[in-house]
């Protein structure tokens, strides 16, 4: 088979697997997990074998005329180059494992066809994203990541929380996908096509003629998927999914395809240093702010939902100073600790009955019970917090290191990036790297080193949940090296090594943030004397119902005792006043509701108010005039001769009166 063939398969396969699933999931339940499993194996081991073709060489290209359109053509066009290639393999890795993982997690889940089916489409569609070579067929899996995520996000549907949220994820990245759409047509106006090569081409040549328009509208669009300031506040209340959709949402698709999407057009973003500084700052406010959002954090599976937003953070400002090997060699790090990071919390959530950090740092001997999970999310937070030699150090560090050589006037991009972009990434970069070991440190000392009543012994988890464990712990823990010797060639020839003052500062600076928050949590644990007793949790139950009743409310299996204050919380004390501010994530959602759910709810009351009551009103007496007419002619239909000819005479009488008087009166 040739590599354009390969390639073709890799996003019909999943597809094809979410529409077979979909249509004997009632029928033969037998098949269902086979088919959501074989489909997405095929298609990485596929992409694989695209990579190794490839091979970071000159890019693969093929394309058809989709569609005359008159104007500007649709094409149906494959441009897959070294960036492409990675990221398809991070993407095919990624769903498989949550595919696996989820046979075992969602196992008693009647609704699990259908979670399974749109699964696969949803990694069908991130597929289609990475390997488009045109813009408007990228739209099309763009737009269906964003319908999948509706479903899987709501998949606890009988929960409030879950029906909140998914609305929450669509309207908001809707709202970013309007001025996306709109740059998007913007951008092939100016350059006469939606082919990718063709728009970088007419960008290389000077003959964009409107940049700045064209870059932030896209940037809006980028925002919103990506869970970029201020369009990130939907991925927190994501949570509310599934443990293994929160795990490919964060790590493979959805969020990654924002970040991607600006590293494929780069060369349009730097065409314009007012773009560059915008991106900058939105990075910048991203990272810091979720990193302190992160730290105030109770639930586990929100402390990585702000985790994620920091870390696309340093996507975007890596892109910011014009380095998009440093972005997407941190995406295909992140991918794997992050996918990590989420199915082992799953575990730990099955295992603990809850979601709450504040119940698991009252269990003792939580780590023993689940030794997989505890092992590999020690060495997956060892990533997060980019301590050497775990391969989040070296993609953080490189992105650190683009900012600093931007800050010096020495940007890898052959565009104009503004020293204040540089200087800017690399401030925040630099704090978000204390604040990101700070809060890692809280997670896992709060997870693992509880005090109180044993933690109840569920047994071993299931081997399909474990395994995919081990599996990504070998990238988290060996990908950095592996980078840093190989992946050059496939990026551009970038170089990514980080650089010594960086590195220094970066590591320094982890490690002070590791060192601090752990002597604040000795600090608060021997002032809490009476540790507060664990409850059991449901040792009966499988790990779907344990999460659906955990994100319903901790209050079911913890009562008062998981709502209260926890004097043992490290980030009381390192945070103090803005602990409260940060751990609704500085008030942003009340914000967007006082300025735009308010409004838009009293003017839709206003609208059916006018509806019902005004223009009803006159529907209604347009209605009713006729038909009293109707009932007088009606009532006047008697069928008796001689009432009919006496009102003819009366009216023939009539006439001639007022005949006489109009003759009269000339």
């Amino acid at each position: 088979m040739t590599t354009t063939t390969l390639a073709v398969l890799v996003p019909v396969l999943p597809f094809l697997g979410a529409a077979a699933g979909l249509l004997l999931g009632r029928t033969a339940p037998g098949f269902v997990r086979p088919l959501a499993v074989l489909p997405t194996l095929a298609a990485f081991v596929l992409a694989v074998l695209v990579a190794v073709r490839q091979g970071g060489d000159r890019p693969v290209e093929a394309a058809t005329q989709l569609t005359p359109t008159g104007s500007v053509p649709i094409d149906l066009a494959l441009y897959i180059d070294g960036f492409a290639a990675l990221v398809a393999v991070v993407v095919g890795l990624v769903a498989t494992c949550v595919q696996i993982y989820s046979t075992g997690y969602l196992r008693d889940d009647p609704r699990y066809p259908s979670y399974a089916a749109l699964v696969s489409l949803f990694t069908s569609a991130m597929l289609l994203v990475v390997y488009s070579g045109d813009l408007m067929v990228l739209l099309v899996g763009w737009e269906i990541m964003g319908i999948c995520s509706y479903f899987l996000v709501g998949h606890y549907w009988e929960t409030a929380e879950a029906r909140a949220a998914s609305l929450k994820a669509f309207l908001v990245t809707k709202l970013g996908d309007v001025p996306f759409l709109i740059g998007l047509f913007a951008l092939a106006s100016d350059a006469g096509s939606f082919r990718l090569t063709r728009i970088l081409d007419t960008v290389a040549d000077g003959g964009l003629d409107h940049p700045t328009p064209i870059a932030l509208l896209l940037l809006a669009g980028v925002a919103g998927k990506s869970a970029q300031f201020p369009l990130h506040t939907w991925l927190p209340d994501a949570m509310a999914g599934p443990t293994p959709v929160s795990a490919l949402i964060h790590a493979a698709t959805m969020v990654a395809a924002g970040v991607y999407f600006v590293a494929r057009l780069l060369p349009v973003f730097t065409a314009s240093a007012a773009a560059l500084v915008v991106l900058a700052v939105m990075a910048a406010v991203t990272m810091a702010g979720s990193a302190l959002a992160a730290l105030a954090q109770d639930d586990i599976k929100r402390v990585l939902a702000y985790s994620t937003i920091g870390q696309l953070g340093y996507m975007t400002g890596a892109l910011a100073v014009g380095d998009r090997g440093a972005a997407v060699f941190h995406l295909i790090s992140h991918g794997a600790f992050k996918a990590l990071l989420f199915l082992a919390a799953g575990v730990i959530i099955h295992a603990a009955g809850t979601n709450s950090l504040a119940a698991m740092s009252r269990m003792s001997n939580l780590r023993a019970r689940v030794p997989d999970a505890y092992w590999t999310m020690t060495v997956a937070l060892l990533a997060l917090a980019a301590i050497p030699p775990f391969s989040g150090f070296f993609s953080k560090e490189s992105v650190l290191g683009a900012a600093e050589s931007a800050a010096e006037g020495h940007a890898a991009s052959a565009g104009h990036v503004p020293g204040a972009a540089g200087w800017t990434v690399l401030v925040a970069g630099l704090l978000t790297a204390l604040l990101t070991t700070a809060y890692a440190t809280r997670l896992w000392l709060r997870a693992f080193r509880g005090q109180g009543d044993e933690a109840p012994d569920h047994g071993r988890q299931p081997l399909s949940m474990t395994v995919v464990l081990w599996v990504l712990a070998v990238p988290s823990l060996a990908l950095g090296g592996f980078a840093y010797g190989t992946l050059p060639d496939w990026f551009d020839g970038d170089d990514l090594a980080p650089t010594l003052t960086t590195s220094v500062l970066g590591t320094g600076l982890a490690l002070t943030g590791g060192i601090v928050t752990y002597a604040a949590w000795r600090y608060t644990t021997a002032l809490a004397r009476t540790p507060l007793g664990a409850v059991a949790a449901h040792p009966e139950a499988d790990a779907a119902t344990v999460e659906a009743e955990a994100i319903a409310s901790h209050e079911p299996a913890y009562g008062d005792v998981a709502s209260a204050p926890d004097p043992t919380d490290p980030s009381r004390v390192l945070l103090g006043r803005l602990h409260r501010h940060a751990a609704v994530g500085f008030h942003l959602d009340a914000v967007y509701t006082a300025l735009f759910v308010r409004p838009v709810l009293s003017g839709a009351r206003l609208v059916r108010f006018l509806d019902r009551e005004v223009v009803d009103t006159y529907v209604r007496g347009a209605g009713a005039l006729p038909r009293l007419l109707g009932a007088a002619v009606r009532r006047a239909q008697t069928g008796n001769v001689q009432t009919y000819v006496s009102a003819l005479l009366a009216g023939t009488v009539v006439l001639v009166v007022a005949a006489l008087l109009v003759a009269t009166g000339a």
